[in-house]
């Protein structure tokens, strides 16, 4: 698989044990994209908040997690203009119904049990892969976003 040198992926997860299984699974199968790991929602929103202008992130998101959770997070990120197109994934523990579809609701991407990776989690970073590579994203806010010169 191909680094696309565009797409950054944004790990928001509170657990060390989760984060470093992740971030291995990832490498072992070459996703080669640069990851940034974030404790909690705050710092997720802070990273993509500073960096969100200039990169394109894909962002794999916990819900239970200290502070900020997921889901709140999620609030954040639709609010925000300049983030709300962020594409998220859910990476979780939490297989409530409720959760689920709040985390529809806000559009993810997907809603993915952890307990479900062990035996995927290939097929997880396929999806990752064939994701960005497949579909267009749009440019990073401020690129995309026309100039308002000359409007009054």
């Amino acid at each position: 698989m191909q680094a696309n040198d565009e797409v950054v992926i944004l790990l928001v997860e509170d657990d060390d044990i989760d984060a470093t299984s992740i971030e291995r699974a990832l490498s072992k199968h070459k996703l080669l994209n640069k990851i940034i790991r974030a404790e909690n929602g705050i710092e997720g929103l802070e990273i993509l908040r500073k960096h969100g202008k200039t990169k394109q992130f894909l962002i794999l998101l916990d819900i239970n997690m200290p502070k900020m959770n997921g889901i709140e997070m999620l609030n954040e990120l639709r609010n925000d203009p300049l983030l709300h197109q962020s594409v998220v994934f859910i990476l979780t523990t939490s297989n409530d119904e409720k959760d689920r579809f709040n985390a529809y609701e806000k559009h993810v991407a997907g809603y993915i049990l952890k307990s479900d990776m062990d035996g995927f989690f290939p097929k997880l970073v396929e999806l990752i892969d064939a994701y960005w590579c497949i579909v267009s994203l749009p440019k990073p806010a401020l690129e995309s976003t026309p100039s308002k010169k000359g409007i009054t």
